[in-house]
């Protein structure tokens, strides 16, 4: 779905740019070989991982498999997602796009080690996606990027869920 017609864009036509509380789904593809899929936004050009919204009716796995296919152009499925972590804080969740708007997301982290398809990146999103080492991510790095990558390896290492 495109940000037009979306449950965000309907919101934004009543309260315009003012901060919005949205849940959603930020998703970390591992391919064989360890390394993450890095997408870089058309919008400001930083390198991140694919993620989006809820939508109404929807739950996370759902916003995590739509969003991994609007933007790579690939194919997760639900019970390949394992949930890893949590990402609200303000600090570094609350995000100002270009446009003005602010949203305060409440992301729920998952990896996935397998999917199907081909990678094609989609043009109104994303200007290019690469598998990268997990220590080694393209630069700019957006920030909560930067948090869920740190929360993988915690989660990694202790096995545990992670908040923050």
């Amino acid at each position: 779905m495109s940000y037009t017609g979306s449950y965000i864009w309907s919101l934004r036509q009543k309260v315009g740019s003012r901060t919005l509380l949205v849940p959603g789904a930020q998703v970390l593809l591992i391919d064989a070989e360890g390394r993450g899929l890095f997408q870089q936004r058309v919008d400001t050009g930083v390198w991140e991982l694919p993620a989006g919204a809820c939508e109404e009716g929807g739950d996370f796995a759902d916003a995590a498999v739509r969003e991994v296919a609007e933007e790579t152009g690939l194919r997760v499925e639900r019970e390949d997602l394992v949930a890893f972590g949590t990402l609200s804080d303000p600090r570094v969740h609350t995000l100002t796009y270009p446009n003005g708007d602010v949203t305060h997301c409440f992301a729920l982290c998952f990896v996935a080690h397998r999917w199907s398809g081909e990678l094609s990146p989609g043009a109104d999103e994303v200007r290019k996606a690469v598998f990268r080492p997990l220590d080694a991510p393209l630069q700019p790095l957006h920030p909560p990027t930067a948090v869920v990558l740190s929360m993988y390896e915690r989660f990694r290492t202790e096995g545990r869920f992670q908040a923050q």
